[in-house]
């Protein structure tokens, strides 16, 4: 049976698919306001589509938006 590509990205692999510094998602990891992750013993993982959403949580159409909804 052939073995199947993990759907989790290791904290390096997920910054490069982001093209952030490895330090960066550290530091969101810290003080909040990155992808969701989840923990597997002392190993940090991301899921692809976690950090799909979270990229496309912060479209933006011009600097003055604050990416809320208006209705």
């Amino acid at each position: 049976m052939p073995r199947q590509e993990s759907p989790f990205l290791l904290n390096n692999e997920a910054a490069a698919y982001l093209r952030l510094s490895p330090r960066t998602l550290e530091k969101f990891r810290v003080c909040g306001g990155g992808p969701q992750y989840h923990k597997a013993g002392r190993r940090v993982l991301y899921c692809q589509d976690d950090l799909d959403k979270w990229i496309e949580a912060g479209r933006r159409r011009t600097t003055s938006d604050t990416g809320a909804e208006k209705s």
